[in-house]
């Protein structure tokens, strides 16, 4: 059986359901057309600020049994300097069909708006506002995503400077997601990502008996938090209906698949990328062919919030 697994996004015609997830492979332009290359439907740039941050000293990844944990600390060149690595961005990967996400954060909603004035000549195709990092609470505090109002405050304020599709990252840690997203909804989103990375958490070396990580803690990212992330698309779709990119620790073409079943109009693609490289897309694509072929699924439509019929 063949498959046509072209998705919408937002308006957005991608051409597989495949995002790569934001900062996993930074925002260098030839990377990410190389992502949309070897099958990803659309790129996440990594996370830019309005200005530029240097971020966490090494060590700041480090892989473990069941994934990452990092707190790389949101480096980035500032937003002047990533719009020029975008508009070069753009430029490879249009030309496939893919489509670009510019990823943005601040520390408070007027930020976010002027970091995203800075981007938008460089036509992304969506915006993706991370207002759910978990590694760098000692400088903006707690992530807005842990409130509605905060988010709604920080979408409001982008959506008042862009019209194009906008999305805003949410995190697994709040125990009000459902009303976050809706927050981010309401003040004007188009769509969700669900989620961030899941902590923060911590893991020991015995030897230096310390930290691992030189911010002490990160976020857990990989296979480990697929069953959370999993729940929080179920969550989000089963209260709003709304599109949703899902992510976190997808690794299979099960796991793609689960996404899908529990709300997910597209899904995103970081740690497993450490693991497997840039085959990861065409192995997950191949492996969802092959589950829909044994299920007797035509088409992603069908299968979209299956999960919530049983």
């Amino acid at each position: 059986m063949s498959h046509d697994l072209g998705v919408s996004l937002c308006g957005v015609s991608l051409p597989g359901p495949l995002v790569l997830a934001s900062g996993i492979w930074g925002s260098a332009a030839a990377t990410l057309v190389r992502a949309a290359r070897a099958g990803a439907g659309a790129v996440t740039s990594k996370s830019c600020s309005l200005e530029p941050r240097v971020g966490h000293p090494n060590p700041t990844v480090q892989p473990w049994d069941h994934g990452l944990i990092n707190a790389v600390g949101l480096t980035n060149p500032g937003a002047a300097e990533e719009r020029l690595v975008l508009q070069e961005a753009r430029a490879g990967l249009h030309p496939l069909g893919a489509a670009l996400i510019a990823s943005v954060f601040g520390g408070g909603a007027a930020e976010y708006a002027a970091a995203v004035e800075l981007l938008a000549p460089a036509q992304p195709d969506l915006i993706e506002l991370n207002v759910s990092c978990p590694n760098v609470h000692h400088e903006f505090g707690q992530p807005f995503a842990y409130d509605p109002r905060a988010t709604a405050e920080v979408t409001r304020a982008v959506r008042g400077v862009w019209s194009g599709p906008l999305l805003v990252k949410l995190s697994p840690n709040t125990p009000e997601l459902a009303a976050v997203g809706d927050a981010a909804m309401t003040a004007g989103a188009d769509g969700l990502t669900a989620v961030n990375t899941l902590g923060p958490g911590m893991l020991i070396d015995l030897a230096a008996r310390r930290p691992v990580l030189s911010n002490l803690v990160g976020g857990v990212s990989g296979p480990a938090m697929h069953p959370i992330a999993l729940r929080c698309v179920y969550e989000l779709w089963a209260a709003l209906k709304v599109p949703i990119v899902g992510t976190g620790g997808v690794s299979s073409g099960r796991d793609a698949l689960a996404m899908i079943m529990a709300g997910a109009t597209a899904v995103g693609i970081g740690s497993a990328l450490q693991r497997d490289g840039e085959a990861v897309f065409r192995l997950v694509m191949d492996e969802m062919r092959a589950l829909m072929n044994e299920l007797g699924i035509q088409t992603l439509d069908e299968a979209r919030g299956a999960a919530h019929d049983a």
